[in-house]
């Protein structure tokens, strides 16, 4: 999915974690990575995005705890 795709569909910016800055939402995706704004984590609508779905991501908080491969590696 391109960075366009995604961002058309993504939920980051009315999840309850979210936190805006100015950053490239779509956390997930391994062109954008962790926020570096947000530093709680108070809810997370990762399990209902498309993005995720369409993809075939399975882990949560990518905007404070880092990509799928981020997070796959830390398992």
């Amino acid at each position: 999915m391109n960075r366009k795709e995604a961002t058309g569909l993504c939920t980051c910016p009315i999840c309850p974690s979210f936190v805006g800055c100015n950053e490239e939402i779509a956390f997930c995706l391994g062109t954008t990575g962790k926020s570096n704004c947000i530093k709680e984590e108070q809810g997370c609508l990762c399990p209902g995005c498309p993005v995720l779905e369409a993809e075939g991501f399975s882990h949560v908080y990518y905007c404070t705890r880092g990509t799928e491969t981020d997070q796959l590696v830390t398992r």
